[in-house]
């Protein structure tokens, strides 16, 4: 059990995993696809009519939800940072990973246009219930026990490792 001073774990929690490996070959692929990045790349694919937002009457900027969204290299790194501070330290801690900056949906939309040149189909869709306006963490810990930085800290650069993956899964030579 936890209580015993021979245990210690460090647990890394993280909010909105995205990307995929740089090269392409390893990427989200779930079923039913629920995160935005990817439901955003397959409608600019023709592989969906429409991305729905979920509310726009947010009390945020443009009305829309803001999230952190954190490139699946630097959950990665966390990890193995992780494993190596309880080696080191033999204590228990938890960490938050996270770029500390958040991307509103209608910002998310925009940058998946640029990076892909094509116009994404939106449709407003009804608020979730329990949705909070914005939802962001706070990686000071980690960067001041471990040293963690994010490597992945442009929302571009993360959605064009997920455009990567999204046109090899289409059969699109990237």
């Amino acid at each position: 059990a936890a209580s015993k001073p021979d245990f210690a774990f460090t647990a890394p929690r993280y909010f909105n995993v995205a990307g995929c490996a740089s090269d392409g070959t390893i990427g989200e692929d779930h079923d039913p696809e629920s995160h935005i990045i990817p439901v955003l790349l397959q409608v600019a694919l023709g592989q969906r009519p429409h991305f729905q937002i979920n509310g726009e009457d947010y009390d945020t900027p443009d009305g829309t939800c803001i999230r952190d969204y954190i490139h699946i290299a630097d959950i990665a790194k966390a990890h193995v940072m992780s494993l190596d501070y309880l080696e080191t330290n033999e204590q228990s801690n938890i960490f938050n990973v996270g770029t500390e900056h958040g991307y509103s949906v209608n910002q998310i939309i925009a940058a998946c246009e640029k990076v892909t040149g094509k116009k994404i189909k939106v449709v407003e869709g009804e608020r979730r219930p329990g949705d909070p306006p914005v939802l962001v963490a706070s990686a000071e810990k980690i960067r001041n026990v471990l040293g963690w930085q994010p490597d992945f800290d442009n929302l571009d650069n993360i959605i064009q490792t997920a455009w990567r993956w999204e046109q090899s899964e289409a059969g699109i030579k990237v």
